[in-house]
């Protein structure tokens, strides 16, 4: 398996409001920067946006690291509140939001053998700060 490191990041002006996403996939010191935006969105909806394009984007099963500074998003893997979700049929009667994007980072997270690994954001790491440059980016030609 390929070994890629993927970092993102969510953006968004409001909650809900205009939004945008970033990321950048980095394999063998190669990088590739995905991004994009929705008029009228939220920031996990973003967040989960930027890590579910990046998983698409592999063309093979691959060996991940996603690096991420929402904890929504780390927690919820690590900490295992996505296998509940899913035992629950990604119920929104339990108050379940953007079941569609866990039921499709779900999928994918079957494809790829994943890592979360949460960075503080807006700190020091090159990475997040570029993805949240391209996300904020992204939202501006919302805003």
């Amino acid at each position: 398996m390929k070994d890629v490191a993927i970092y993102t990041d969510g953006a968004c002006s409001g909650n809900p409001g205009p939004g945008g996403w970033g990321a950048i996939l980095i394999y063998k010191g190669i990088e590739k920067e995905l991004s994009g935006g929705e008029a009228q969105t939220t920031n996990n909806r973003m967040e989960l946006t930027a890590v579910l394009q990046a998983l698409e984007a592999l063309r093979e099963p691959c060996a991940v690291t996603v690096y991420t500074d929402s904890q929504y998003i780390s927690r919820a893997i690590t900490e295992g509140w996505l296998r509940k979700w899913k035992a629950a049929g990604f119920s929104k009667k339990g108050g379940l939001k953007n079941a569609e994007l866990w039921r499709a980072l779900d999928g994918l997270l079957q494809k790829h053998d994943v890592r979360f690994v949460w960075v503080k954001g807006h700190a020091d790491n090159e990475y997040n700060n570029r993805c949240d440059r391209m996300a904020v980016a992204e939202r501006e030609k919302f805003a």
